[in-house]
């Protein structure tokens, strides 16, 4: 069977980038037709300074922070090492076992990893234990687990990280719109969005930080003291645009519809003989991580793309490469660890990405079984 045509295909790699929502569209085209650099003190640069600042609010309001503590960024990575490397200096770094790549990475492998239960959860009292044997510079622990979508107990860890004098830095790329997030709620010092997780541009991000974190960043690019001298480099205005209207148009209550949705696709892949992993902790309304035995991760994403469904393996950002994941080893699934695939529905999901999903899926795993046999 030859691949299929864009008009059949099913999109179900949110995860990876939502679409774009059509309220960033109509902000960017708008954009594009302003004139200036917002640090221009003329006309033109006043007016795209004054658009640039309307967003820095709009970001701020939706996700409770004061609008001078709102960097933007080039995305979710810039943002998570701008934290880690501008608040943990040269100080010590405990993170999270299942936390994303570009965090693993910035915090380096002299972090202190903290591990997670069989649904990837974080040790609340290994977290306690660890922080009362060396308080560490930083806490880095993930709202929501990309791969998994399994949501963390972000406010008790605050208070163990705020009682220990550990400042905690939260990466909410995955849960930014699909959940209600409030820095002040979270405790956290800091947190990461990304625009295209939310429906917006890629290219435009945010960190977020509390007053006590903003006075203590140290920047990682220097030049013409944009974002009061945090974030060097002329702002990508348009993008910032979208990035904004789509995290209006992003309301958790929405996302939250997406849960049915993804509960009918559990039921049909467990019909099929898949494993839902993560299943027993709390979990983004619009993700599933399916675990087939004996399946490799990489068969599976390619029976099912040829199929017309875009899925997908562990994280967006290995260079298209399919390998074991970290995540499921660190939840201790063994040789499962690469035999799974992410779901992710989309914003625009409809009834049909589940007929189509579990019709493929079933397809799929009995053609393997015929394969093994």
């Amino acid at each position: 069977m030859g691949a299929p045509t864009t008009a059949e295909r099913l999109y179900l790699d949110a995860n990876a980038t939502e679409p774009l929502r059509p309220e960033a569209r109509a902000a960017m085209i708008a954009a594009l037709d302003l004139l200036g650099n917002p640090s221009s003190i003329h006309g033109d640069g006043r007016a795209t300074r004054r658009l640039l600042e309307d967003s820095r609010e709009a970001i701020a309001a939706r996700f409770g922070a004061a609008p001078r503590d709102v960097i933007f960024t080039s995305g979710g990575t810039e943002a998570n090492v701008l934290a880690i490397h501008g608040l943990a200096g040269t100080g010590s770094i405990l993170r999270g076992a299942t936390e994303h790549p570009a965090v693993i990475a910035a915090a380096g492998d002299g972090a202190t990893i903290l591990p997670v239960d069989a649904d990837g959860r974080i040790d609340l009292a290994e977290l306690a234990a660890l922080l009362a044997a060396r308080t560490p510079a930083l806490v880095c622990v993930m709202l929501a687990n990309n791969e998994t979508g399994t949501v963390q107990p972000i406010a008790e860890a605050a208070a163990l990280c705020r009682a220990a004098g550990a400042l905690l830095h939260v990466d909410a790329v995955q849960a930014a719109g699909r959940m209600t997030l409030d820095l002040a709620n979270t405790g956290a010092h800091s947190l990461a969005i990304s625009a295209h997780k939310l429906g917006g541009p890629t290219g435009a991000g945010a960190l977020l930080l509390t007053p006590e974190a903003a006075s203590r960043l140290v920047p990682l690019l220097v030049g013409g003291g944009q974002e009061r001298g945090r974030r060097g480099g002329t702002a990508a205005l348009a993008n910032i645009a979208g990035f904004a209207a789509a995290a209006l148009a992003a309301q958790p209550e929405t996302a939250m519809a997406l849960a049915a949705m993804r509960d009918a696709i559990e039921v049909a892949a467990i019909d099929a003989g898949a494993l839902v992993v993560g299943g027993g902790a709390p979990r983004l309304p619009n993700t599933t991580c399916l675990a087939l035995a004996g399946v490799r991760s990489e068969s599976q994403v390619i029976a099912l793309d040829l199929a017309g469904l875009s899925v997908s393996a562990g994280a967006a950002c290995s260079s298209g490469k399919v390998a074991r994941s970290h995540v499921l080893e660190a939840m201790g699934l063994g040789p499962l660890a690469g035999e799974a695939i992410r779901v992710s529905l989309p914003w625009s999901a409809t009834p049909g990405h589940v007929t189509g999903f579990a019709a493929a899926y079933r397809a799929m795993a009995a053609q393997m079984r015929r394969k093994a046999a």
